[in-house]
Parts: C-alpha cells; sequence; structure tokens
C-alpha cells in the first residue's frame, strides 16, 4: 500500500471554557458566606479592588442593591482633591497644628478606652482609672466541659495517683461527655489506670468522682451508665424502678413496650408507667451544653415582599462589599505613570481580573434575582396559601421561563435562601418532584409530606396511626400514595414508627 503525505484544512467548533468563566460558574454556586470569604481573598491578593466610602456622598452605596459598580471609579474623587476633603470638613483638628494628623497612642487608648463606653459626660471626669478593669480583662472565653469539670475537681481531696487518673479522664471525654477512646476496645478506663501507673480500683473510684460532679453523667462509657449516674441523685419515687427498668430492659425501654417490662418485673402497669415518666428528666448528653457549638443562622440571599397584589423580589446586599476599581492605578495606567515593564503588566493583569470579579459577581446577582422572579410566578399560591398549596415543579420549568440552562439554575438555587412570606426556605425547597392525584392536579411531594406531618401531629397518642392507615388517610383527600413512600417520607421528617410513637402516659 502506498504511502502520501499531504495538507488538509479541517473546519471545526470547539468549546472552550476561559478562566473567566471558570470564574463565573464558581462564584455562581458559592452561597452567600463563601462568597463573602472569597471576596475578602480577592482584596487582600488584588491592591487595584477597592471598597468605596459608603458614607461619601455621590458614592456607589446609591447604587441599585445588588450592584458591584464597574462605573464607580469614573465617579472617583481625583487624587489631587480627594485628600483636601478628609482633612478640610472631617478631621479639623489635624489642621490645627498644621503638622498633619498626630500620631495615635495605641497604649495609652487600649488601657483608657473603658471612659468611652461606660461612663457618662457627667461622671466623666470622676472615674479613677486604677479602680477599672484592664482590657485584656474584658475578654471573655466561653468555658468548655473540661475546665468547669476541672474546677470542681479542684475543691476535691485528691491523692497523686487519683489526680493523674482525673486529668487523663477529663482529657479524653467527647463533646457528650462520654469517657470513649475510639482506638480502643473495650472498658477505655483499663488503659487509662495502665497509662497513670495507678490501680484498677483507683481508676474506678475516681470515675465515680467525676461522674458525680455537675453535669451529673460525664464519664459514663455509655448511656446505660450515664442514665443511672444521673438516677443515684434523684429521690423520686419510682427511680429504683426505673433503674432496674434500664440495667434490665433497655430493649423494651427504647422500643416503649411497657407491657413486656411489667410483665416480666411482675409491678402493676400503673407503676411502670409512673417510673418511664421520671426518664425525661434524665440527659443522655449531659456534656452537650459546653459543646461550643454556636447555632448558625441563615442569611437570605433575596427577600420576597407582598406589595398590594404583587411580590416584589429585593436581593439582600447587607454585608456584600461594594467593590470598585482604584482609580489611582486606573489613572496611573492612563496617564502613562507606569513604565513599561513587569510593573504595568502586574497592573493590567490585575486589572482585567478585578474587572471580571466585578462582573461576576454582578451577573451572579442578577441570575439569582431572575430565578426568585420565575419561582415566584410557579408558585404563587404557595407564598398566598402556604406549604400544602406547593405544586410540582422541575428546573427545566424555570431554565425555559428565563432562557438559561438547567446546570445555571440548579447551581444558582444551590446553598441559596429566600424568605418569603411563609418563611425563609431554599431556593431548592421549591422544586419537587409530582405525586398524582385521584383528581385534579397533581401535589408537590414537600406538600405530600405537610400533609403527613399534620397527620401525625393531630393523631391519638395512645393509638397512632400506622403506614398504612396514614396512606389510607391520604387516599381518602385524593392523593394516590405507596407505603412505602410513606415510610420514607416519615424517615424525612424525623417521624418515629407507630410503635414507638405510642404514649402510655
Amino acid at each position: 500500500m502506498a504511502m502520501e503525505l499531504k495538507q488538509s484544512l479541517k473546519l471545526a467548533q470547539q468549546l472552550v471554557m476561559t478562566p473567566q468563566l471558570q470564574q463565573a460558574i464558581k462564584l455562581l454556586q458559592l452561597s452567600r458566606m463563601e462568597l463573602l470569604e472569597q471576596v475578602r481573598e480577592e482584596m487582600e491578593q488584588n491592591p487595584l479592588l477597592e471598597q468605596p466610602d459608603e458614607q461619601a456622598p455621590g458614592d456607589v452605596a446609591d447604587k441599585e442593591p445588588g450592584e458591584a459598580s464597574l462605573e464607580a471609579d469614573n465617579v472617583e474623587v481625583p487624587r489631587d482633591v480627594e485628600m483636601p476633603a478628609a482633612t478640610a470638613d472631617t478631621a479639623p483638628e489635624f489642621k490645627a497644628d498644621g503638622e498633619g494628623p498626630p500620631e495615635i497612642d495605641w497604649e495609652q487608648y487600649l488601657n483608657s478606652y473603658q471612659f468611652n463606653e461606660p461612663t457618662t459626660a457627667s461622671n466623666k471626669g470622676n472615674v479613677a482609672t486604677d479602680d477599672l478593669p484592664s482590657f485584656e480583662a474584658n475578654l471573655v472565653k466561653k468555658e468548655d466541659l473540661v475546665d468547669h469539670l476541672q474546677e470542681q475537681l479542684g475543691t476535691l481531696r485528691l491523692n497523686d495517683a487519683e489526680r493523674r487518673v482525673a486529668m487523663l479522664i477529663l482529657g479524653n471525654l467527647d463533646d457528650d461527655g462520654y469517657l470513649k477512646l475510639p482506638e480502643v476496645e473495650g472498658d477505655p478506663l483499663i488503659r487509662l489506670a495502665n497509662e497513670a501507673d495507678v490501680p484498677m480500683h483507683v481508676a474506678e473510684r475516681t470515675l465515680r468522682r467525676i461522674q458525680s460532679l455537675e453535669p451529673r453523667g460525664c464519664g459514663a462509657r455509655d448511656l446505660q451508665e450515664c442514665l443511672l449516674v444521673q438516677l443515684q441523685g434523684m429521690k423520686d419515687k419510682g427511680a429504683a424502678l426505673l433503674g432496674l427498668i434500664i440495667k434490665r430492659h433497655m430493649k423494651y425501654l427504647e422500643s416503649k413496650n411497657l407491657p413486656a417490662i411489667a410483665k416480666d418485673l411482675k409491678v402493676p402497669m400503673e407503676e411502670v408507667v409512673e417510673a418511664v415518666k421520671l426518664l425525661p428528666k434524665l440527659d443522655p448528653k449531659p456534656g452537650r451544653n459546653f459543646s461550643g457549638d454556636d447555632a448558625q443562622y441563615i442569611t437570605p440571599d433575596v427577600f420576597v415582599y407582598k406589595m398590594g397584589d404583587d411580590y416584589t423580589v429585593v436581593l439582600n446586599d447587607d454585608g456584600l462589599s461594594k467593590l470598585r476599581i482604584s482609580g489611582t492605578y486606573r489613572n496611573a495606567l492612563k496617564t502613562g505613570a507606569v513604565g513599561p515593564g513587569q510593573t504595568k503588566d502586574f497592573i493590567q493583569d490585575k486589572l482585567r481580573s478585578a474587572m471580571w470579579l466585578i462582573r461576576s459577581i454582578h451577573q451572579r446577582q442578577r441570575t439569582i434575582y431572575k430565578v426568585t422572579e420565575s419561582i415566584i410566578k410557579f408558585q404563587r399560591d404557595f407564598l398566598d396559601k402556604g406549604i400544602a398549596h406547593l405544586k410540582p415543579l422541575i428546573l427545566r420549568d424555570v431554565a425555559e421561563d428565563i432562557g438559561m440552562h438547567e446546570s445555571t439554575v440548579s447551581r444558582v438555587t444551590t446553598n441559596k435562601y429566600v424568605h418569603t412570606p411563609q418563611g425563609i426556605f431554599e431556593l431548592k425547597y421549591f422544586f419537587n418532584s409530582s405525586i398524582a392525584r385521584v383528581s385534579g392536579e397533581d401535589t408537590a411531594s414537600e406538600a405530600v409530606k405537610h400533609h403527613i406531618k399534620q397527620l401525625v401531629s393531630q393523631e391519638d397518642a395512645r393509638n397512632p396511626y400506622s403506614d398504612q392507615k396514614i396512606v389510607e388517610l391520604l387516599r381518602a383527600q385524593g392523593t394516590e400514595i405507596a407505603r412505602r413512600t410513606v415510610a420514607k417520607y416519615r424517615e424525612v421528617l424525623g417521624i418515629l414508627p407507630s410503635s414507638k410513637r405510642k404514649r402510655y402516659y
């Protein structure tokens, strides 16, 4: 076969994802907190990005919410005018001596700052500096579980061996207050006793003294021991019987099979019920209040207000920096103050990067606005009447409505929250699968979950609904659903099976 070498032209299309497009996609799927962190990092790395003074008249703060202004640099005050404006009106004391702003004595400021806040004009001069606490004394550190127990342990008389093993026990408590060594099988106290070089009976005695400290039950090795330790401090009438139940019938107690407990212990059912009533007074996780995990509150990305008969979308611009390009560097490029070379290339690269970042943030805000408007259009009944009127909705419906791709809508609705008259919801919440109805329009899966939650809340606690009974009740309301679907939704909602929901008191 003959071999031939020749040239040919080929025309083809290829989709190339530029770094700028990658940055826009990345910003689109960031949550609000992640975006703030990203902007902060960019401002640290890019000297051309700056945050305008929102107090200055005519600044970018007057623009539309959520719009990081690219035009802001056009209204920036020139450099030679900016400095007198800061010294003429806002800082007249600097002009008194004619030598510019005086240096701040930070040490003196930190030692005397208290006079500015707690004192009033009438007694400001009467407070002695020496009587006030120092700046460091006002710093507050949240007390953790180990510090709390260690403080109580200091009031006990312990010898050196007991103190050694006590410190090891405290150092190995988990966030719930349990003594656990994940890498050790069996009793973790044996390992700690060997490590502290103390006899086992000394370690046991020290552990019991720690378990008697407040909160009672810390240092327990399992749930059963934790509950029994707390019961020892109770003087209620049924505490002894409850302790016996916890020792012998923990499984029956978990499944609320009280008749089996009464039959096995040969005690009246009424006494078992009275003893079990004490159970809510016990804390299965005594160290939980010292875990230090502060509540994380959700800040909505967008608000939906009802104005008359219409709903209005307002982007949440609070805390979001209004970025702009530094006029100093931009003027330097225009006037040629920066000569050719690496410095000019560096500034030009940073200028392009800053402009792309601002445009990406602007585009992200516009996309969130459009998606929210479209969701309002589809879920108007939900906003008017509540969760029971949530309609089935898929990403494609919104994507076709606003002329964007489904993947873009998916990124926008991830980790973004909206505040509506019905509450705060993630934008993903409004996209639900469809559940068939016997008559009328299909309903959303979230609406069915809401119905199940309502049925369970209205049931007789002594005779709760089974999953099959819930299926029949939903069918009577026109919703056709399988029993296994009810079980799945019940687990998602955190609702226990009927056997564990049954109450005897």
